[in-house]
């Protein structure tokens, strides 16, 4: 069956994965949205010296500030930045000396 365009990203949008693949991974992950308080947590976690904190904090300001370019002849939808985690880590397995200590 030959699809148009709109049909075939239709049929896609609405269509379930089907070959299984998923991602069952515990994660420590922060809450959607940017702000100071993300960036310094993000740091925080990576144990970062404070100077590289402020540079981070530095570089979410100027960010702030700026506007997104107008490019020619190019039509997207517009990110939606606070709809995104910007930290997502697997959590630490437990390391085991020997495997005497591992679960069968």
């Amino acid at each position: 069956m030959a699809y148009t365009e709109e049909e075939l990203k239709k049929e896609l949008e609405t269509k379930e994965y089907e070959y299984g693949f998923y991602t069952d991974i515990e994660s420590d992950t922060f809450p959607k949205g940017l702000n100071e308080d993300i960036v310094r947590a993000i740091s925080k976690k990576k144990e970062e010296p404070e100077w590289m904190t402020e540079w981070r904090l530095d570089a979410f300001r100027i960010w702030k500030e700026m506007t997104e370019p107008e490019w020619a002849n190019i039509n997207y939808k517009k990110p939606n930045f606070q709809d995104i985690s910007y930290y997502s880590a697997p959590n630490k397995k437990p390391k085991y000396d020997s495997l005497d200590e591992v679960d069968p």
